[in-house]
């Protein structure tokens, strides 16, 4: 399943940016949580910073995408990537608490390694509109393959970094800041790459159709996307709970684990997270989308319930591997799904709405999951939250969805 001869040159500079996206982003969650801990900020502070990062990701997105057709989707990605160098240099800059939230509320910062800011929902209605139907799927699971081993790539080099910066003699949050120029540096490649992006990938205007009814830019796909919003949104809560720093830092406590080890860690996880995106399409062409979104995923979560009951770290990390090495198969089905079941003009505006309904709903849980994590008696509970949540979430995904019949489900 090769995209080779797929891609137009716009193609394949909007997988340029995605994996300097992705590396940067697995680069900060290794040690995001640790670095603002060294910094002196408290626990309920990191939590509120955390989820703050994710609100201000909710409102610029929303703001950003159901705009990005009109305003132009180039410059959508443009400004994304330039609040992503503001973020990363005041990081760097200040230890002042309230400079930090706004900066992570108006800037572009990943505490999880997932995607986040407006970029995910602009590339995929590009790429949509610059490949065929036929080969969308294929193309988001190569799309999501090569995020996520450029994540592991990014976790395993902020770990590296922030141990020489530590060999090196810097201590506390000054071994730390390397990461984040690397962070601001690489927001800056991304300025000048979408740049070079050509017209093809701007939307087109239909003026031979009457303007339909629109509400955040959807029409006719308006209810069917709303009640995907709310699913994706209580999935994403779930997620929140053990999003990537706050699992590094539930290994750093309970096992105490140096940062080179965890970034080792989420190396392995998120190269297993990758494969199974080929996995999924594969998997998809045989029993359908919605089958595959469900079915890899629910297993996924028990795996997930299992890791805080584990004996020793060794099993831990296993249990954790297992459940990347299928936890992530429902990322290009669920993209391709939501591509299938709207009208191609109202593909921007579904992939935002839903986008940001994550956003929403991942928001809410870290505030609560950091200061779990460092209440003795409750470390573990994030993890038993997460996966309780998420098999709701697959179970009422199936009673909402399973009995629709559409052609575009096995695209």
């Amino acid at each position: 399943m090769s995209i080779a001869g797929k891609l137009s040159c716009d193609g394949w500079l909007l997988f340029a940016t995605r994996c300097s996206r992705m590396f940067a982003y697995g680069l900060l969650s290794v040690v995001l949580v640790l670095y603002l801990v060294e910094v002196g900020l408290r626990e309920w502070e990191v939590g509120l910073l955390l989820s703050l990062t994710l609100v201000g990701d909710t409102v610029i997105s929303l703001w950003l995408t159901t705009r990005a057709d009109r305003f132009g989707r180039r410059r959508t990605l443009i400004v994304g990537a330039a609040l992503m160098v503001l973020a990363g240099i005041v990081f760097v800059l200040t230890d002042s608490f309230l400079l930090l939230l706004v900066a992570a509320t108006i800037g572009v910062i990943s505490p999880s390694g997932n995607e986040i800011g407006p970029f995910l929902p602009v590339e995929q209605a590009a790429l949509s509109h610059i490949v065929s139907n036929d080969r969308r799927t294929d193309v988001f699971a190569w799309y999501n393959l090569v995020g996520s081993f450029s994540t592991a790539l990014g976790a395993l080099a902020g770990g590296l970094i922030a141990s020489q910066g530590q060999h090196l003699g810097l201590v506390g949050a000054a071994a730390f800041r390397p990461v984040l120029l690397t962070y601001a540096g690489i927001g800056l490649t991304m300025v000048v790459g979408f740049s070079w992006l050509s017209s093809a990938v701007e939307a087109t205007k239909d003026d031979s159709r009457s303007a339909p009814k629109v509400v955040l830019g959807l029409h006719e796909s308006r209810r069917t996307i709303f009640k995907l919003s709310l699913l994706f949104g209580l999935d994403a809560l779930g997620g929140g709970f053990v999003i990537q720093s706050l699992i590094a830092y539930w290994f750093y406590i309970t096992y105490r684990l140096d940062p080179a080890m965890l970034g080792t860690i989420f190396l392995c996880a998120n190269l297993l997270a990758g494969v199974s995106a080929l996995a999924a399409g594969w998997i998809a062409r045989r029993i359908g989308l919605l089958n595959t979104m469900i079915f890899t995923h629910l297993p996924s979560n028990i795996l997930l319930l299992l890791v805080p009951l584990m004996p020793d770290v060794y099993w831990a990390v296993g249990m954790l591997l297992a459940r990347f090495s299928i936890s992530q198969m429902d990322v290009p089905t669920r993209q391709a799904y939501t591509m299938a079941v709207v009208r191609p003009d109202e593909r921007s505006a579904a992939a935002g709405v839903t986008g940001v309904a994550r956003s929403v709903g991942a928001s809410i849980s870290p505030a609560l999951a950091t200061v779990l994590v460092s209440t003795a008696g409750l470390v573990s509970l994030p993890f038993y939250l997460a996966g309780g949540l998420k098999i709701v979430y697959d179970l009422l995904l199936y009673r909402a969805f399973a009995s629709r019949k559409r052609n575009s489900d096995t695209e």
